[in-house]
């Protein structure tokens, strides 16, 4: 039984920038993750933990404000919240202004621990990253480009 081609716009995978943006996430993750797993941390946890150390001298930090900066769903920043809660890499106060509301602050040991590792992931990233030489900055550019264009519609 001889099989309809499928409708694309493209030759094959390698001309579909979905597809080759997917490989390549799903490469970079699989590094990430691997380097990440000797200080206990997933990906995500990470993201949320750097986040929230970047952010915390800057403004007081809510889990909405977090999933926001982060892009992540609100389900997913709440279960990675309370199990950094758990693991004492987060502490919850209560929000300067709204007393409704709680921040989230990064305790000592996630202090401790995101600094150990974005040296990490900033080693991945580089050697990732580094065969594109000084493109690497036009690929930034690129992200930075889409991810502004993609935001503004959500």
């Amino acid at each position: 039984m001889k099989s309809k081609p499928l409708p694309t716009l493209h030759s094959g995978p390698s001309d579909s920038p979905g597809f080759l943006l997917w490989r390549i996430s799903n490469t970079w993750q699989r590094e990430q993750r691997a380097a990440l797993q000797q200080l206990g941390l997933t990906h995500t946890q990470f993201v949320m933990l750097a986040v929230a150390t970047w952010f915390a001298s800057q403004e007081p930090l809510t889990q909405a404000r977090l999933s926001q900066l982060t892009g992540s769903d609100p389900m997913t920043t709440s279960q990675v919240v309370r199990t950094l809660l758990k693991n004492g890499l987060f502490v919850r106060d209560v929000h300067p202004t709204d007393t409704r509301a709680k921040i989230i602050s990064v305790s000592e040991a996630g202090r401790d621990l995101a600094h150990k590792a974005i040296v990490i992931v900033e080693e991945v990233d580089r050697k990732f990253f580094g065969s594109l030489g000084e493109q690497q900055s036009s690929l930034v550019l690129l992200f930075r480009q889409l991810l502004d264009k993609t935001s503004s519609t959500q």
